[in-house]
């Protein structure tokens, strides 16, 4: 008897449906394109990349360092590369959805906020994320379902997901 009621609670879990998943096993996979950085100097340093990346970098303000003109951070690099690499992604899934992306660039804007949370002392740090995803002549219906699908296929929201907290708004523009 006791054993039933220990399995009951497994079994309903067990019958619940579960999310269809894309796996890629990323040791094994063929290597189509990569990318070097060099740091120096930490985050008031100075980064390199193979591609003809150069930045000087600069602790932000907000993390009690002195931030400057001309100076990034990690945060704001991250930023950068999740936003892009999002919204090639969507380029890419969009097609296949038969959602047509307005054909200027200016027509399809992604702002992604890096936000460092956590207590600097008790040196706990972690990163959220908040994206607002702004498409011309797009309904938002259609808008929300490439968004989902794009959430699968993006390397970016792949990586991060289970580990970053995430918040996508959608805009029409």
């Amino acid at each position: 008897m006791y054993a039933s009621r220990a399995i009951r609670p497994l079994l309903r879990q067990a019958t619940r449906p579960i999310a269809a998943r894309r796996f890629l096993n990323t040791e094994n996979a063929p290597i189509l394109y990569s990318a070097h950085a060099k740091a120096v100097g930490a985050r008031n340093g100075h980064v390199e990349g193979s591609e003809g990346l150069k930045m000087d970098l600069g602790m932000p303000k907000g993390l009690g360092g002195a931030g400057g003109p001309g100076k990034t951070n990690p945060e704001e690099l991250f930023a950068a590369g999740y936003g892009a690499c999002f919204q090639s992604a969507m380029g890419l899934v969009a097609p296949k959805l038969g959602i047509k992306m307005p054909p200027k660039a200016e027509d399809s804007i992604i702002e992604t906020t890096v936000h460092m949370v956590g207590d600097l002392k008790k040196t706990d740090l972690g990163i959220k994320v908040d994206m607002l995803v702004k498409v011309k002549g797009v309904d938002k219906a259609d808008l929300e379902k490439l968004i989902e699908k794009t959430k699968e296929t993006c390397p970016y929201s792949r990586a991060t997901q289970g580990n970053v907290i995430t918040n996508i708004e959608v805009e029409t523009m």
